[in-house]
């Protein structure tokens, strides 16, 4: 039976269809993640449309189960439209394509039952209403695909429960199907889904947070099974350190730099990630309370020996950050992956420390190194670990290795059960009340823990902290400096800097510093506090403590190794603003200043600490009372990129500060080395550059005004 229908109600659903086709010509489509859906859509669109035109055109009108059917069609239609619209990059991908492909599927039956309505009723309609036939159109809408990848992420998501899933097939399938194509795609949905599940939480919805938890472990398996496979693909003729490559870029670092999180990254890639607006650490999800990317010298320096032992050459990061894809892709990785298994290899902390504070005189032995850029038969990058003939360099350090240091090629290392009743052994030697077992146990622990990943965390769980934080009373020199160099080593892993603290070595490992009976004690005390430094709210209790006055008199008077150390942590320290005053008034500028001769292979860390120091009063004046001015003007004539960056900087906070000391600035000819800087230094220090070099023409233009 026919029912009168107004045409007006029809024109809105044709329009609506309408409107969902010219979604085609929209520019970001492609690149939405449930394109797919887009495109099934679309097929049923084009079914419907000349239906629909005909209906409008004819006297006939549909019945009220095709009105129903209809005004259904128009509410999903209209759905998916809001929907492709409203896509937004950061925002969830899963739970966007799960709801697109809910749509997409009641649109899919929703059409097939209007088809079927109107193939029972066509002998009511005009000829022209049914070519093609309505049951070609069934047929037709019986062929878009259904395939459904919520099914396959709840049956992963049940397979993870059982502890049996999910395979590396179906982890590549959920990312192919949800966008996931890239790492730092995959890094964003974990984070965003985080933020989602503490929403959860909050509402006490417990079952959505379980939803939620079950997709994150999912996103953070991909990221580990595409970083497998990126190491598999480096090429390196030995195991790459799995500490040495960024979780951003999935390379091997060049410029690594610390965030508030206390993670380590590659600058470029970690400053790309702030830029998009992600205040967050890619790794760890957690809330970054500021943006400063602290330089990680001591990763940094052991990297860059690592390199040259082992005639490894990292890709340029800027090349990389500028190419068309500077994240690696999921699915492209897994089709170019070699057959080969990558390797991981855990940092030897101690060797990483000494190459990074041993002397600086010797000839540098890392100066540069190249990069080049492969890609295979897909087109997906290969950034082969290669040499080619761009020379390329390693940011600030150039002195990290002294001669006679060899990084050790033998890795003690056993089962985890094997070690850990070893490890046992050892904390009840430490309690021995016979120095000599004491310091047997201190010097096995600094050499298991130095070995590996896989050690420090067995020896942490062994409860090994506290004995060895009580050994730093020690009045035997060995065993006082083995127990604190232990402690350097465990400090590597992040988990363990929180227990370090925990167990009170804040204060003995300053009493260390003070008053050490080695210089290798004091030198690695510093470099303890500088790593627990780099979680945030240590940065206060290192401070109120009192380790700043002892770190800068190991500036002023320990051995070059010291001084480095001493210089790294009062950097770390200084980020802190309420430090700052405490570094100055100990009387740091002066050693910094000093230390800015180019004998001391101490320029970089020297600079980076005055930079910190200019951006409150007190150290302003300090530095231009200490003859800073001189020497960091020297630097932006001759010195690293980043160290350019760093010295204009400070000079630009004297500068606006006092109009002594900008003359003195001016005088001292930097304008000709700021105006090349504006040209070929890094993006901060160009916009440095040009800012010191527009108020040097407000300051001539008020002086004239004065005269």
């Amino acid at each position: 039976m026919m029912v009168h229908m107004e045409v007006s109600w029809l024109r809105v659903l044709l329009d609506n269809i309408s409107s969902y086709l010219s979604l085609s010509s929209m520019d970001d489509l492609s690149s939405n993640p449930a394109h797919k859906y887009y495109t099934r859509g679309e097929d049923i669109g084009k079914l419907i449309k000349p239906v629909l035109e005909n209906l409008i055109d004819s006297d006939a009108a549909p019945s009220e189960l095709l009105n129903n059917g209809f005004e259904e069609l128009d509410q999903y239609v209209d759905e998916l439209r809001e929907q492709f619209q409203s896509w937004q990059p950061l925002s969830t991908r899963i739970f966007y394509v799960l709801r697109i492909e809910s749509l997409a599927s009641k649109l899919r039956e929703s059409s097939l039952e209007v088809f079927q309505l109107l193939k029972h009723c066509e002998q009511h309609l005009p000829a022209d209403l049914i070519s093609p036939s309505f049951e070609e159109c069934i047929e037709l809408v019986k062929l878009v695909a259904r395939d459904e990848i919520s099914y396959t992420i709840d049956q992963a998501l049940k397979d993870q429960k059982k502890g049996v899933g999910p395979t590396s097939e179906v982890l590549v399938k959920i990312a192919e199907s949800t966008g996931l194509r890239s790492n730092q795609e995959i890094l964003i949905e974990g984070v965003v889904l985080t933020n989602m599940k503490e929403d959860a939480e909050l509402t006490d919805n417990d079952t959505e947070a379980e939803y939620l938890d079950g997709l994150i472990s999912l996103t953070t398996q991909m990221h580990e099974y595409l970083s497998d496979i990126k190491q598999a693909q480096l090429r390196c003729p030995v195991r790459v350190p799995s500490d040495f490559r960024c979780s951003l870029s999935l390379e091997l670092m060049t410029d690594p730099v610390i965030v508030a999180s206390g993670q380590t990254y590659e600058r470029v890639f970690i400053q790309k990630w702030i830029d998009m607006g992600l205040m967050v650490c890619p790794k760890t999800r957690q809330a970054l309370s500021h943006t400063t990317l602290t330089p990680n010298f001591i990763v940094r320096a052991f990297l860059a020996s690592w390199c040259e032992t082992n005639n490894v050459y990292p890709p340029d990061p800027l090349e990389l950050i500028h190419s068309s894809e500077p994240f690696p892709l999921l699915v492209e990785s897994v089709r170019a992956s070699s057959s080969e298994n990558g390797h991981s290899e855990s940092l030897d902390a101690e060797e990483l420390r000494q190459v990074f504070s041993r002397s600086a005189s010797a000839p540098g032995i890392v100066s540069e190194v190249v990069c080049k850029t492969k890609r295979n038969n897909n087109a997906a990058a290969d950034r082969s670990l290669t040499r080619s003939n761009t020379p390329w360099k390693f940011p600030e350090e150039r002195h990290w290795r002294h001669p006679g240091i060899i990084p050790a090629t033998v890795r003690e290392t056993g089962s985890s059960s094997s070690i850990e009743t070893e490890v046992k052994k050892l904390i009840d030697d430490l309690k021995s009340s016979s120095l000599d077992t004491q310091r047997e146990a201190t010097a096995r622990i600094r050499i298991l823990a130095r070995n590996s990943t896989d050690n420090r965390i067995v020896i942490a769980r062994c409860e090994a902290i506290p004995s060895l934080v009580s050994l730093l009373y020690s009045t035997d020199e060995r065993i006082q400096a083995d127990a604190v160099t232990c402690l350097l080593n465990l400090s590597i892993n992040d988990n363990n800097k929180s227990l370090i603290a925990e167990s009170g070595a804040i204060v003995p490992l300053i009493h260390v510093l003070k008053t050490g009976y080695l210089e290798e004690a004091k030198a690695n005390s510093a470099a303890t506090l500088f790593s627990l430094s780099v979680i945030e709210e240590y940065k206060t209790e290192i401070g109120e403590a009192g380790a700043i006055e002892p770190l800068v008199d190991l500036l002023g008077s320990g051995s070059l190794s010291g001084k480095k150390d001493a210089a790294t942590a009062l950097f770390n320290l200084s980020i802190h603003h309420e430090n700052k005053t405490k570094v100055i008034e100990a009387g740091a500028v002066r050693y910094l200043v000093e230390l800015m001769d180019p004998a001391f292979g101490m320029v970089e860390k020297a600079v980076v600490v005055l930079a910190n120091l200019a951006t409150v009063r007190e150290g302003k004046i300090a530095i231009g009372e200490e003859g800073g001015i001189p020497v960091l003007v020297e630097v932006v004539e001759l010195g690293s990129a980043r160290g350019k960056e760093n010295a204009t900087a400070a000079l630009l906070q004297l500068c606006t500060h006092s109009p002594k000391f900008c003359n003195n600035v001016i005088r001292e000819g930097v304008i000709p080395p700021l105006v090349a800087l504006t040209k070929s230094g890094t993006a901060r220090g160009k916009e440095k550059a040009q800012n010191l070099l527009k108020y040097f023409k407000a300051h001539r233009q008020s002086n004239q005004r004065r005269g």
